[in-house]
């Protein structure tokens, strides 16, 4: 018989009740020398055992604490208690793991005896408290959802490299790579670094993106995606930042900018209406963290919904679309503006817009999730279609609550002219994207795609605040343990 979860055995109770079964977890609590919350991590949901201690032998039961890991064998009934629907007689208990840590150190495992920034120091043990498990519970579900959308509408998971000679958005902030011995790195005769004689023979690095790539399997396949780790060499200590990441690109051919935003759209409200649906347990935990979290903030800055609220709503709700011109409009007269409370003024058409600007049109303005369009050309990647004013490029970021831009996209430039000389307007170098260039060269179309970075989804959808408490183990500046 194959071993059952915790899940399982609490969701079908009454298929093994007054029968005798095997269960594996870790120790949450133990009371009294007679309750112990067993945990395996499946939900965070704890099966109660219930130690009959006249009946073990006093050195076992003394080995029991927070954090040991047990195998146990008992007989399901129903609780006499509170708090749940059955429980576990235990007839015989084996300690497969002792906790070994001084009494000191235990409280690292203990609900509110930690917190997030010491978590953070210990990656290694944030899954063992309800807090980490839910969450990373959560992202599971989120990237299942992706695959699950694409693959009913029709999309094929593409894989691009990690490691590439391409630096998709033009910014240069990326890692390199290399295979020198750094001690003795060969140089040409003007005393440049000679990549020629690197493993690759030419410079490369950690991929910023794998939309360039997607969009030359586009190109014969229709409908792709890919979904995986991208990489940011910046220098950025903040909530909203990492140095490593998963993003998912589709890239579609033949859909325009409108029919990228429709795909936006149902995209996300598909994601988010998977996790409602199949992580009640831990979104019940989330909101509930959510609600007391907003109780420790200024009453002006505290969020209008919950957390589930919020989630039901942004399904609910159509994104308001709006054009970037228009959104300059609204913000160049908005109270915070005129009165200086933008961190960041707003001053004319051409402004780049910041985190702040872009939650204020979503939680102040619309109160819903905005779909901004058409943005000036001198601030959009060099591959974005250029609009017919020749001042705006085909450019869509949907902006949520909470978090400002959480998808950036638009339709591609398919031109072969109007492509290259957007390249020489921006300094990309034509002869390293020559390949890029081919697939304007034979039959080209129309087509357009976007990027999402899972962590800014899993961050929205828990309701946490930092970045670096949804991903297992953080990378930013000077941080690389684990």
């Amino acid at each position: 018989m194959k071993k059952q979860t915790i899940k399982e055995i609490l969701q079908d109770y009454k298929k093994v009740l007054h029968h005798d079964i095997t269960v594996y977890g870790w120790v949450r609590t133990f009371r009294a020398n007679r309750f112990i919350a067993l945990n395996d991590g499946s939900t965070i949901n704890n099966l109660q055992i219930v130690v009959d201690f006249e009946n073990f032998d006093e050195e076992i039961i003394n080995k029991i604490s927070t954090a040991s890991s047990l195998k146990i064998v008992g007989e399901v009934v129903e609780s006499q208690g509170a708090g749940q629907d059955v429980e576990i007689l235990a007839k015989k208990i084996t300690i497969l793991g002792d906790n070994f840590t001084e009494e000191r150190d235990k409280t690292i495992l203990q609900p509110k005896k930690h917190t997030l920034e010491t978590l953070r120091e210990q990656a290694h043990l944030r899954f063992r408290t309800n807090l980490f498990g839910a969450v990373f519970r959560v992202r599971h579900a989120v990237s299942f959802a992706v695959h699950a959308f694409f693959n009913q509408n029709q999309f094929f998971y593409i894989n691009t490299p990690v490691i590439t000679g391409a630096d998709a958005e033009g910014a240069g902030e990326m890692f390199g790579v290399t295979n020198f011995d750094l001690n003795n790195i060969p140089r040409d005769e003007q005393g440049d670094i000679d990549f020629s004689q690197d493993f690759f023979g030419k410079k490369t690095n950690l991929t910023v993106s794998g939309q360039l790539e997607g969009e030359t399997a586009a190109m014969g396949l229709g409908r792709i995606y890919t979904f995986g780790p991208t990489f940011r060499a910046e220098n950025s200590n903040t909530t909203r930042h990492l140095a490593e990441f998963w993003m998912i690109e589709p890239e579609v051919a033949f859909n325009n900018l409108e029919d990228n935003i429709d795909l936006a759209e149902d995209f996300l409200k598909y994601v988010i209406q998977y996790v409602l649906d199949n992580c009640k347990d831990d979104l019940d935990f989330l909101d509930k963290r959510f609600a007391e979290e907003q109780k420790t903030k200024a009453e002006k800055e505290r969020a209008k919904e919950g957390l589930i609220e919020k989630l039901q709503n942004v399904v609910a709700k159509r994104f308001k679309r709006v054009s970037y011109t228009e959104a300059i409009e609204i913000l160049l007269n908005s109270k915070e503006n005129k009165k200086g409370k933008f961190q960041y003024p707003v001053e004319k058409w051409g402004t780049d817009l910041q985190s702040e600007h872009e939650r204020y049109l979503v939680e102040k303005h619309f109160e819903s999730p905005v779909v901004l369009f058409d943005y000036p050309k001198e601030i959009k990647a060099f591959y974005m279609k250029l609009n017919d004013d020749n001042k705006t490029v085909a450019a869509m970021d949907v902006l949520f609550p909470g978090i400002g831009e959480i998808i950036g996209g638009s339709e591609r430039e398919a031109r072969l002219d109007v492509l290259k000389q957007k390249m020489a307007d921006m300094h990309v170098d034509e002869h390293e994207l020559w390949w890029y260039l081919d697939t304007r060269k034979f039959g080209s179309v129309p087509h357009a795609g976007f990027g999402l970075g899972l962590e800014r989804l899993v961050l929205f959808v828990t309701g946490m605040t930092n970045i670096r408490d949804v991903i297992p183990f953080p990378r930013t500046p000077k941080n690389a343990e684990f």
